[in-house]
């Protein structure tokens, strides 16, 4: 009998799956994830334009830095994600416009939480992007309208916030602008 190793999964692994499955490789392991609530895509979209438009686009901001939805990262050989939304200062990454995945470590990773999910983003891929010296790391909350932000300290994850729909805050390392955090979730319901 034979003891040999499980293979580990790689990207080639990823490509291999059919384009509608949304999938990542942690820990050499192929993870799946249903496809996002609206509640989700609209914090994710909403922190792409209110940290991209002035740090991407808009030319009216401190610019500087790529802010790219959904994309393929690998921080090592078996441990590839798709980070809801994530930054990178463009003299770290001067052009990832053709590159699948990318291979340059994010500087800032903002997950956007769902009920099937909490615990791979706040254990799981948390440890993994601390592993991998990811500079700034945000946790959104659709359904609880919380953001919480962190930054990394040696090996550890430091809080330096937790924000709910009242506050309007600079967090690093986008403090060069306010953000009115309210603006990243849908409207509260009634009652």
């Amino acid at each position: 009998m034979s003891d040999a190793a499980p293979r580990l999964a790689t990207y080639k692994d990823l490509i291999a799956l059919p384009q509608d499955v949304r999938a990542e490789v942690i820990a050499g392991q192929v993870v799946t994830a249903p496809s996002v609530l609206p509640r989700h895509a609209r914090a994710a979209g909403a922190i792409a334009h209110s940290i991209g438009g002035p740090f991407d686009q808009d030319g009216d901001g401190p610019g500087g830095w790529w802010i790219l939805l959904e994309v393929d990262v690998r921080l090592g050989e078996h441990d590839i994600v798709r980070p809801d939304v994530a930054g990178w200062r463009r003299e770290r990454l001067p052009e990832p416009w053709d590159t699948r995945p990318i291979d340059v470590v994010p500087d800032w990773i903002c997950e956007i939480q769902s009920p099937s999910n909490a615990a791979h983003d706040r254990v799981t891929k948390a440890q993994l992007y601390a592993q991998h010296s990811v500079s700034h790391f945000w946790l959104v909350d659709p359904a609880e309208h919380i953001l919480e932000a962190f930054e990394l300290n040696g090996e550890l994850w430091t809080r330096i916030g937790s924000y709910d729909d009242t506050a309007v805050v600079r967090i690093k390392p986008f403090e060069a602008i306010e953000l009115r955090v309210s603006g990243l979730f849908p409207p509260k319901a009634p009652g």
